[in-house]
């Protein structure tokens, strides 16, 4: 997960140590999704992830990828829409994200999947700096 996000400029990156918490078991309300391929080594290859938080009755999606290579092959959808149907049947009243403004793909994406925008943060990301549109989707 550490390699794939380390090639993807639009990211959240994030230290080893940060990924680590995710599947430690002291901390029950993460979550982690992975979609794995046999590369032609016969080793499996990360091709996409996600991350999210529990924060109360809300999920917090933390960190989204797919690799370069395995996009536009429907892999972000299937990861969001487990996701949902995860939190949904454990009772989540509300999904949160940040995204970068001009990640039009990914923006669309949340669209799809009946986001509606909620905000903006002004200079949110840095490198470049840009402004974090913030989107939620609510159950109730």
């Amino acid at each position: 997960m550490l390699a794939l996000e380390r090639h993807s400029a639009s990211a959240a990156h994030w230290r080893p140590e940060q990924y680590d918490k995710v599947f430690s078991r002291l901390n029950p309300r993460r979550l982690a999704l992975v979609i794995e391929e046999e590369g032609t080594d016969g080793e499996a290859d990360v091709q996409g992830f996600l991350v999210a938080r529990a924060v109360e009755r809300e999920w917090e999606l933390e960190n989204i990828l797919v690799a370069g290579r395995a996009r536009r092959r429907g892999l972000g959808t299937r990861l969001l829409g487990e996701f949902i149907d995860r939190v949904r049947a454990e009772g989540a009243e509300s999904l949160f994200l940040e995204v970068r403004e001009s990640n039009r793909p990914a923006r669309a994406l949340y669209e799809r999947w009946a986001f509606v925008e909620s905000g903006r943060r002004k200079g949110y990301y840095a490198n470049p700096t840009e402004d974090a549109v913030a989107y939620r989707l609510s159950f109730v």
